[in-house]
């Protein structure tokens, strides 16, 4: 990747921001029609403490800038940690995700094999399957037996049809926008997010919005959805299917 693509990419996703933002939200009162959604550029810079000229480059992914302003429109455009951590390091601030592509050692294949009774998965930063249980297969299908491009936890779920996962996938989904974000050009990524819309034309919108989180557990149709990380395997992640217990 580089310097000029994460700069765009943090343009772009403080421009996202941006607009989601009333304001209202930011105690600015009639401020008179607006042609676009969310705050204007002069009104960020404002509050930041920054020229307008200099947030204009940013968005523009013609600057660059120290953390403590990015910190400061990070607090204007209020933003969540998940949010403030991603804009963070496409700024340079943080390390960048382990890249996709990463390979699954032995003593996590057998951790999983030993879950006999609990459906999991290893992936990587792509969500691209690196290994899977038997557990696993019974409910979501043998990722051997379809085209490698396809090996993918996005395209498996979203390939379900499963309405009560959809909470999961949009989770995943989220997670997937924060680490790709992070490596603009990725082939394998563009190709994952390629596939997600030919199976699911809705997930376009989800892209465009541009919302970056660390996915959380999610409870949906009986079952809590997880992603570990593990240690000692840079990338590597587990996601979990575990019955839920009674409310």
């Amino acid at each position: 990747m580089t310097d000029d693509a994460l700069r765009r990419e943090l343009g772009a996703h403080l421009r996202a921001a941006r607009e989601h933002v009333r304001p209202q939200d930011v105690g600015l009162g009639g401020t008179g029609r607006r042609r676009t959604p969310g705050l204007r550029r002069e009104e960020v810079a404002t509050l930041a403490g920054v020229s307008v000229a200099w947030y204009t480059w940013l968005e523009q992914g013609r600057a660059s800038t120290t953390r403590q302003v990015l910190d400061a429109i990070c607090r204007v455009l209020g933003m969540d940690a998940d949010a403030h951590r991603h804009t963070l390091a496409l700024a340079g601030f943080l390390p960048p995700p382990a890249p996709g592509g990463a390979v699954l050692g032995e003593p996590t294949r057998a951790l999983l094999e030993s879950w006999t009774r609990t459906p999991a998965a290893a992936v990587d930063a792509r969500f691209d399957l690196l290994g899977c249980n038997d557990a696993y297969r019974r409910l979501w299908g043998d990722p051997a037996g379809v085209p490698a491009e396809r090996r993918n936890l996005l395209i498996t779920l979203a390939a379900a049809g499963r309405p009560e996962v959809e909470p999961v996938l949009r989770g995943l989904y989220e997670h997937f926008r924060a680490s790709t974000g992070l490596a603009p050009g990725d082939p394998r990524a563009a190709a994952v997010v390629e596939l997600l819309h030919e199976q699911r034309p809705e997930a376009a919108h989800w892209w465009e919005c541009r919302t970056v989180r660390e996915f959380a557990p999610v409870t949906a149709g009986g079952f809590t959805f997880s992603l570990l990380r593990t240690v000692g395997e840079a990338g590597v992640c587990i996601f979990t299917q575990v019955e839920s217990g009674p409310a």
